[in-house]
């Protein structure tokens, strides 16, 4: 990802006025609880007993018991940190009045203002530190700091939010859950602090123990991601909300890699370098916030459905295997366990159904429980039902029930893998039992479940080191033919081939390779989609012919030919690569060919990969069963095609900070190896319509030998590093 070239630590000096500043000043305060002035006043007021608390407000008197002064200059010391709550038109004066004074830490609350740009110059020249404007505040639990609108509880879940209201609603849905919050920051404008800055500041946060973030813009994407990534490290996942995810870029795309990968792709290959998770709702960050705060992850995704009905439990698994969990069958002895414990007719293959055991003895939960997480068949047990709805039916059974709770929460600690439970009753005595227990408790199966395989993705990416500086000084090549050069130099394989631009070279380059043949107009794009490709061309006749035609239609121009790939049980794959300019390189493979677009199967990750981590993004593809041998068919190269993705990953690590896009489509991937028979790079400084910038005769012929036995000797054929087939050459 792009790289910044201030320190984190640099960034962040200034910001401790915004953890625990010693004096607080709130201008703009107000008695009127309608007011945002009477809550920032209201919440500073509340840290009292640890800092200073001046009100500011014209209409002087006292507010909430508090004595005020009419502006900042009636104060009798310089507060660290102020809170602007005033009409805009009256923020420029208050700010000044500030600086002047030597404030180095200011709250924008103020929203609508004018000239941000001004004003951030003004505080950037001061030496001071600025959250907003149009911030809806802050709140740090660990330091009973809290300037901002409504009530919080403290608890271990950081909420950082570029809209104030979304951040606002995740901190509602928190305590609605159980949850608390250890800090809260709506950023605001970002004119001076950033949410950068406020992510590298939350790594060393002792209160915060989860991270949920919500983005609209990726200011600064390289800079999120690695906080997102220090924060991981520290014990800190973050789970990030984004808004953006449209098609209306992949619209205007040129290649094939940026139409098949979309702005949120893009964000959740950053989110698994970064060992983070993207969620599509605030409900779903606070579901994974609850496991996250209270369980363990999952290593693996084996779940074992403990329900105390069939129907629940059928669909419990049903939602389990849609979200990626897998709900296997037990083993022998684990069964006869279960049946051992359980009354006749109950099931026990997983899903298990009590089938009335808990109704006879609420302990049939905890025995069931306690052989399942003991018993190395699963990673991880989801309780869906009645169980914590006991005690608010029948009250007589909610010491029981409360004592099981905290049993299965001890028996989850002393096993180390997650126990889940849906309930009826989520929000019981019993269920916030089994919460202080440590089980995160949902009231949906659909909630459990998806908060269930968030972990579970969490623990599959811990997150990747640091790739390092952008670049090596590598130049971006120029036209189709420096592009192949490019590519056969980091070991992609291409078919024998020649660059021709009239007749007599065709004859000559015919003569050199082995028939068929495949013509190419290679500076198009998309060569299909124009005519700008022949295939199946089986002698120098046939070729010339073809020539000819192409010729008339398209005009003078590099063209190639090129050996046919004619070999069996081929898949074709594209390899892309782009660097996007907010999140950096990233590396893309998927089903291939003219229909790309239209399968729409690829999987991406950012740049770059190793073989191991190329081959893992194979593995993912809907069409991987066809790389791997299908229906009798022999199983292409796969180490091959994984070699060829982390090629092109280096290499456009190594064009990082160039705005440029890499495509290899297809790569015919079969047995005996892989074979880039099209190639593509475009640049943002690149005429695609110029034949070849990179040739400096672009008409000068190429030197053929006038031996036809003689192959592929030409300086302009770059040779593969890797050993290509006998037979190649694809359009």
């Amino acid at each position: 990802m792009p790289t910044t070239s201030s320190p984190a630590g640099t960034r962040r000096a200034g910001l401790a006025a915004f953890r625990d500043p010693a004096s607080v000043a709130v201008v703009g305060a107000s008695a009127n609880p309608s007011k945002w002035g009477y809550w920032l006043a209201r919440g500073a007021l509340a840290g009292r007993d640890r800092r200073t608390v001046h009100l500011v407000t014209r209409g002087g008197g006292e507010i909430l018991g508090a004595p005020t002064v009419a502006s900042l200059g009636d104060l009798p010391e310089v507060p660290e940190l102020v809170a602007l709550c005033v009409p805009a038109a009256q923020l420029d004066t208050v700010v000044d009045e500030a600086l002047e004074m030597g404030v180095r830490g200011l709250l924008g609350i103020t929203a609508a203002v004018q000239d941000e740009q001004r004003l951030a110059a003004k505080v950037a020249a001061a030496g001071a530190r600025m959250i907003g404007p149009s911030s809806l505040g802050l709140f740090d639990a660990a330091t009973s700091l809290h300037i901002a609108w409504g009530d919080f509880t403290a608890g271990g879940l950081a909420v950082v939010s570029q809209s104030g209201q979304v951040g606002s609603e995740i901190a509602l849905l928190s305590r609605r859950s159980g949850l608390g919050i250890s800090r809260f920051v709506s950023v605001g404008s970002q004119l001076d602090v950033t949410m950068a800055d406020l992510l590298e500041d939350l790594a060393d946060h002792d209160l915060t123990r989860a991270v949920g973030v919500y983005l609209e813009s990726f200011h600064e994407g390289g800079r999120v991601f690695d906080a997102l990534r220090a924060l991981r490290a520290a014990g800190k996942p973050v789970v990030l909300l984004a808004a953006g995810d449209s098609e209306a870029g992949a619209r205007a795309a040129r290649s094939h890699t940026s139409a098949l990968t979309s702005p949120m792709e893009l964000v959740d290959a950053a989110c698994r370098a970064a060992g983070a998770l993207r969620v599509p709702t605030p409900t779903a960050l606070v579901d994974v916030a609850a496991h996250l705060l209270s369980a363990s992850l999952p290593t693996g995704p084996r779940v074992a459905i403990v329900s105390d009905s069939g129907g629940q439990g059928a669909l419990a698994a049903d939602r389990a295997t849609r979200q990626g969990l897998t709900v296997p069958e037990l083993s022998g002895p684990l069964t006869t366990e279960l049946a051992r414990r359980l009354p006749d007719g109950a099931a026990t293959a997983n899903p298990v159904d009590l089938a009335g055991g808990g109704e006879r003895d609420l302990t049939s939960y905890r025995d069931v429980v306690a052989a399942l997480l003991g018993s190395g068949d699963v990673d991880s047990v989801l309780l869906t039902g009645y169980f914590g709805t006991y005690g608010l039916d029948s009250p007589p059974l909610a010491a029981a029930e409360a004592r099981v709770a905290r049993e299965v929460g001890e028996l989850a600690r002393q096993y180390g893998r997650p126990l889940i439970v849906h309930s009826m009753g989520a929000h019981s005595d019993t269920a916030a039992e089994l919460r202080a227990a440590g089980v995160p408790v949902y009231a949906t199966i659909d909630a459990a479940t998806s908060a269930l395989a968030g972990a579970h993705t969490l623990h599959q990416y811990p997150g990747r080191p640091p790739r390092g500086t952008a670049g090596d000084g590598l130049a971006t090549p120029r036209g189709f033919w420096a592009t192949r050069a490019l590519l056969s130099e980091s070991g992609i394989a291409f078919p024998a081939a020649h660059r021709v631009h009239d007749a007599r070279q065709l004859e000559a380059a015919a003569a050199r390779l082995r028939p068929p043949y495949v013509l190419k107009a290679s500076w198009l794009e998309h060569k299909s989609e124009a005519g700008g490709v022949v295939t199946g061309l089986q002698d120098a006749t046939g070729a010339l012919r073809a020539f000819t035609a192409m010729h008339t239609r398209l005009g003078d121009g590099p063209y190639v030919l090129e050996e046919q790939d004619v070999r069996p049980d081929v898949v074709e794959v594209i390899v892309g690569a782009r660097h996007d300019a907010r999140l950096g390189p990233m590396v893309m493979v998927g089903a291939g060919g003219t229909e790309a677009e239209l399968h729409r199967d690829v999987v991406t990750e950012c740049a770059p990969v190793d073989p191991e981590q190329a081959r893992a993004m194979i593995q993912r593809l809907r069409c991987a069963p066809l790389l791997a041998g299908w229906r009798g068919r022999p199983a292409t190269d796969i180490a091959a095609l994984a070699r060829a993705v982390a090629a092109v990953s280096r290499l456009i690590a190594q064009l990082d900070g160039q705005q440029v896009e890499l495509e290899i489509n297809p790569l015919r991937v079969a047995p005996d190896g892989a074979i880039a028979v099209d190639a593509l790079l475009l640049s943002a400084d690149h005429d695609p319509a110029d034949p070849d910038p990179a040739s400096p005769d672009p008409v000068a012929p190429d030197p053929v030998a006038p031996d036809p036995a003689a192959r592929d000797t030409s300086t302009d054929s770059p040779a593969p590093l890797g050993t290509a087939p006998d037979t190649k050459g694809n359009p």
